[in-house]
């Protein structure tokens, strides 16, 4: 969705948003609004010395990882222990069966979270959007959680499987799309990783990464289109969603990677220790390129919320973007409190926002993941 010129907040709608004239019953393009949030996580908050100590890592080079991550807190579900008290490396049979109950519990509660802040009930959800890439389901997360929660067999859905942790915004995208071809109609895009589920057990510094940063969570985010009179339930306010703009490295398309691990008979990630700075050093690209046509500048931009992806990521972002430390003050505390939760990191950040109840109309905002391909994908959305 592309604009000529930035929406000026005396406009009670956008041009992107203004309905076009058309038979009866032609659906209007008005823009989709973000109308509601919600989290959720598992059970278990565990400190970075917990994790260390479940597993008895003493070499001091991974304890660093861990302890000088800028991560406090984060939820996991742990592998089980033997007879002898040690923690047991999953198969990769019993690890999709984990991700498959976590994506559910944690899914229903996220969605369960975000109506209620919409003030809809599951009756009133017409489209279901499911992200996830830590494990592989079918069917896919949607099915099982309309099952699960008795949503309208009728309810339209889609998953988007495999994307990685910028996948919360490509689902928006699509999703935006969908909501501005049916106004008035509520739809959901619904982030679900189990993290827990997609780790491996050894001495490498390769997994000692991984296994330092990544957190269980999911994110909800509700969207509708249309004035109010077309809705079947109240509006609630919640920034217009303007445009979208991409940007993928393909010299780096290795750098970030789920593959199967030989040795382990199980699927491993892999982080190059490049990856902050080659996606940090692209940010001005996309960015640029998202603001392009709009007559707005990075100064314009009052709100950033981006994808906690690490310490040294969010490091990169600040430089090369000329941002500061409270422009990411959401992003580093998400990071500090659950880890890198994967592709529903940026609504953990957004559900902060909101809840600091300092968003002005007219005011603009940055919503920018990351993640394999390696990719980047921004929005621009006004208040």
């Amino acid at each position: 969705m592309n604009i000529s010129r930035p929406v000026r907040p005396e406009e009670e709608i956008s041009e992107t948003a203004r309905p076009t004239t058309g038979a009866p019953g032609t659906a209007r393009p008005f823009a989709p609004r973000i109308v509601g949030v919600g989290t959720a996580s598992t059970g278990t908050s565990l400190s970075q010395q917990d994790v260390l100590d479940a597993f008895d890592i003493t070499d001091p080079r991974i304890r660093s990882v861990f302890l000088n991550s800028a991560i406090e807190r984060r939820h996991l579900t742990l592998p089980p222990k033997d007879a002898d008290g040690i923690r047991v490396s999953e198969p990769q049979g019993d690890l999709l069966d984990k991700h498959q109950a976590l994506a559910v519990e944690m899914g229903a509660d996220a969605l369960r979270a975000c109506l209620k802040r919409v003030g809809a009930e599951l009756a009133d959800l017409r489209h279901l959007c499911c992200v996830t890439s830590t494990g592989f389901l079918t069917p896919g997360l949607s099915a099982l959680l309309i099952r699960e929660l008795g949503i309208d067999r009728h309810c339209s859905r889609s998953d988007i499987v495999g994307m990685g942790c910028n996948a919360g915004l490509n689902a928006l995208n699509v999703v935006s799309g969908w909501a501005t071809a049916h106004p008035g109609e509520l739809a959901v895009v619904l982030c679900a990783e189990a993290c827990s589920a997609a780790y491996a057990m050894d001495s490498t510094m390769r997994t000692a990464v991984v296994n330092s940063l990544f957190g269980d969570g999911s994110g909800a985010v509700a969207l509708m289109s249309g004035p109010p009179e077309d809705s079947v339930m109240a509006m609630p306010d919640g920034p217009t969603i303007l445009k979208f703009a991409s940007c993928i490295i393909p010299e780096a398309v290795d750098a970030m990677r789920y593959e199967w691990d030989r040795v382990q008979s199980r699927f491993s990630f892999y982080l190059d220790p490049q990856i902050p700075y080659v996606v940090g050093a692209h940010t001005e690209l996309v960015v640029d390129r998202l603001l392009e046509g709009t007559d707005l500048r990075r100064s314009d931009i009052k709100h950033w919320l981006v994808h906690s992806g690490g310490k040294k990521v969010i490091d990169a972002v600040t430089v090369n973007l000329g941002l500061t430390r409270y422009d990411l003050r959401h992003t580093v505390g998400v990071l500090r409190d659950h880890g890198n939760v994967s592709s529903g990191s940026f609504l953990f950040s957004y559900e902060r926002l909101l809840d600091e109840q300092v968003t002005k109309p007219g005011e603009y905002g940055v919503l920018m993941t990351m993640g394999p391909g390696s990719t980047i994908e921004t929005a621009l959305v006004q208040w």
